[in-house]
Order: structure tokens, then C-alpha cells, then sequence
């Protein structure tokens, strides 16, 4: 099989474009990830704060409803 050189540059050039638009989507990639890190990590903080909070509340209404006497219609 014989591969002329000017198919082989062809070949080459196509995939020094892929490769380029391939780099560009990493980079792309990389600068989102960097972006959404953060915020990631500061909702898991409020979602664990607000976690922490709704198990305070309730602690302080521990009222049992086992507790409460029946209603009037009863």
C-alpha cells in the first residue's frame, strides 16, 4: 500500500485541526470546572448549614404527637 506523501500531508494537516479544536475544548473545559468549583463547594456548605439547621428545629419541637391529648371531637 502506497500512501503518496500529499494524502499523508492531507491526513496530518486534518489532524492538527482536530487536535487544535480538541485542546480548545479542554482549555474550555478546565476554565468552566475552575468557575464551578467554588460555587459547588459553597452550596454543599449551605445545604449542609441548612441541614444542620432543620435538625436544631427539630430538636426544639420535639413535641411528640403521641403526646398531645386527642381533639374535642373524640
Amino acid at each position: 500500500m502506497n500512501i503518496s506523501n500529499e494524502v499523508l500531508g492531507q491526513r496530518l494537516d486534518e489532524m492538527e485541526v482536530r487536535l487544535t479544536f480538541i485542546d480548545e475544548a479542554v482549555q474550555a473545559l478546565i476554565v468552566a470546572d475552575a468557575e464551578q468549583s467554588p460555587r459547588i463547594a459553597a452550596l454543599e456548605r449551605a445545604l449542609r448549614d441548612l441541614r444542620g439547621e432543620m435538625a436544631s428545629m427539630r430538636v426544639a419541637q420535639a413535641d411528640d404527637p403521641h403526646d398531645e391529648p386527642p381533639p374535642p371531637h373524640y
